[in-house]
């Protein structure tokens, strides 16, 4: 019987693959058959990924995902040079914290530029290639998933542009799923809860660190590894029914107390 988690033929893009979930995402993928593109802003922890990898037909692709030109070109880049693109995990993302009374707007705008419109941007490109093929002919479907987070579901002190970011993946996610099933390609969202990276280094420290873990019925912050295996599932045939989904890996922390 074949593994439904395979993702043998597929190339997929993960998008903020220098450090963190991007990283552990394309590293799993990559484990379990995918040839995988990664990109990220920061060149040399794209280059330390694709040295984990350890596949010589990993593609790397240095840029921001906020800019229409570098989105566009990095697509074309890597249709080119492998053919054809499957899936696609928009997992690039920052944080700029300030109390919604004092944030700036061009902090609220650097969020909203890479978070939302960056999401934006690659699922578009990247939709539109697999339309495009499979107009052509080709019978693989397609597989999107968009990185929210429980900031988007249930709101955030201090982050008001993630958590209002992360809220737009969920309804972006949606349509897509709506316009886009005709065309064999399925669109879910993850919302992760805390996961122990460079981005949540400042809340999982001392100060706030109970007061987080109390929130988690798991009682635990989770690990990039592990959170990396249910993205991949939603790449899978084994996910082949399931779109417009969100996704919940926080460890129970959307239920509330």
């Amino acid at each position: 019987m074949t593994n439904p988690m395979t993702l043998e033929g597929m190339t997929v893009l993960v998008t903020g693959a220098g450090q963190g979930i991007g990283r552990a995402v394309a590293c799993q993928a990559a484990s379990l058959g995918a040839r995988v593109a990664i990109n990220d802003v920061n060149g040399d922890g794209l280059a330390e990924t694709a040295e984990l990898v350890g596949r010589d037909d990993t593609l790397q692709h240095v840029g921001s995902v906020d800019d229409p030109g570098t989105v566009e070109k990095m697509v074309n880049d890597i249709v080119r040079e492998s053919g054809a693109l499957h899936g696609l995990v928009n997992n690039a993302g920052i944080v700029r914290a300030a109390m919604i009374d004092k944030m700036p707007f061009q902090t609220w705008q650097q969020v909203i530029d890479v978070n939302l419109t960056g999401v934006f941007l690659c699922l578009q490109a990247v939709g539109r290639h697999i339309i495009e093929r499979r107009k052509d002919g080709d019978t693989a479907p397609g597989r999107i998933v968009n990185v929210s987070s429980i900031a988007g579901r249930r709101g955030t002190i201090g982050q008001i542009n993630y958590g209002a970011a992360k809220s737009g993946v969920l309804g972006l996610s949606m349509s897509a799923a709506r316009e886009w099933g005709r065309h064999d390609i399925n669109v879910n969202s993850v919302c992760f809860g805390l996961v122990e990276t460079p981005m949540t280094e400042t809340i999982r420290g001392e100060k706030f660190r109970d007061r987080y873990l109390g929130q988690i019925p798991l009682e635990r912050f989770s690990k990039p590894e592990e959170v990396s295996v249910p993205v991949c599932f939603l790449l899978s045939s084994g996910a082949s029914y399931i779109t417009g989904q969100h996704l919940s890996i926080d460890g129970g922390s959307h239920i509330g107390f």
